[in-house]
């Protein structure tokens, strides 16, 4: 849409209901995974089914996209090939590990921290200065990780463990980000997020292969449904509805309504797995997204 054209109410609604279901439905990802747990099947098996049902979907998007825009350089094809392995295998990998530990509570929690590693890294590697308002950001919202962090540790085992796969797992997805900056910028979101995903489809079922017999495709009938719906309403659906929501509504408003993801995974953890809901967890949810805000404003 072109910026000088006035959003009239309806068009703003749309593109704001759209980016909030985008944002659920990439949430409820974690929930889907921890019911496939329940059928004894591990983080390999589950994200090599994930990817083989999303892979129609981008592929196509794939070969359709390769007839326009500019022609990929040797270059491009490494930078897309390390793109897929980190932002897409190793990011969804550590934490689809980390679930089998953690709450799908924090595990959004600490997912949902991402800008923050984006800033820390580029304070890090990139010598950006980080301003006292985006230093309390951050504070603010690892002091609500902390909180419910300390709950869940608590309560259970491994959550040590599973903290820190799926902080490995937001870092990853940080670097994809800021590595991913200006072919985005050159080849356009769908192109680079069609290609990036086949190159992960490739890594995650080859790595089925190599540690899994062949005989781990059989699975019950459960499995597949659950694998369907995490391939194509938790992955593809939300991916083609954040773009459609940030054409419409713009890229910093997109993300704000996006804040709506942890909280719905606490409340469908809650209705679905028997997670319960504490004050510790909604006082840590309310920190995190209370940080993310400040940063977003920035």
């Amino acid at each position: 849409m072109d910026k000088s054209t006035p959003l009239t109410r309806a068009a703003f609604l749309s593109g704001l209901g759209i980016a909030i279901g985008g944002s659920v439905l990439f949430s409820t990802k974690a929930i889907v995974a921890k019911l496939l747990y329940r059928y004894h099947i591990d983080a390999v098996t589950l994200i090599a089914f994930r990817m083989l049902f999303s892979l129609p979907v981008f592929a196509a998007v794939a070969l359709w996209k390769m007839r326009t825009g500019p022609a990929l350089t040797g270059a491009d094809r490494w930078r897309i090939l390390g793109l897929g392995l980190v932002g897409y295998y190793l990011s969804s990998f550590l934490d689809f590990l980390g679930l089998q530990y953690i709450s799908v509570g924090l595990e959004r929690l600490i997912l949902f921290l991402t800008p923050t590693f984006v800033l820390l890294i580029s304070s890090t590697f990139l010598k950006q200065h980080i301003s006292r308002k985006q230093w309390m950001a951050l504070l603010t919202s690892y002091c609500g990780i902390v909180l419910v962090f300390v709950h869940d540790l608590l309560g259970g085992s491994n959550v040590i463990l599973g903290a820190a796969l799926v902080t490995g797992s937001a870092a990853a997805y940080a670097a994809y980000l800021l590595l991913s900056g200006e072919m985005v910028k050159r080849l356009g979101p769908l192109k680079l997020v069609s290609y990036a995903m086949c190159v992960s489809t490739v890594a995650c079922v080859g790595q089925f292969f190599l540690l899994r017999p062949a005989a781990g495709l059989i699975q019950p009938l459960p499995v597949y449904g659950l694998s369907l719906v995490n391939g194509l309403l938790c992955t593809v659906a939300p991916v083609f509805m954040t773009m459609i929501a940030v054409e419409r509504i713009g890229a910093g408003t997109a993300s704000q309504a996006g804040m709506i993801g942890p909280v719905s995974t606490l409340f469908l953890g809650a209705l679905l797995l028997g997670e319960p809901v504490t004050s510790w967890q909604l006082g840590g949810t309310a920190l995190v997204l209370a940080g993310i805000y400040l940063l977003s404003k920035k």
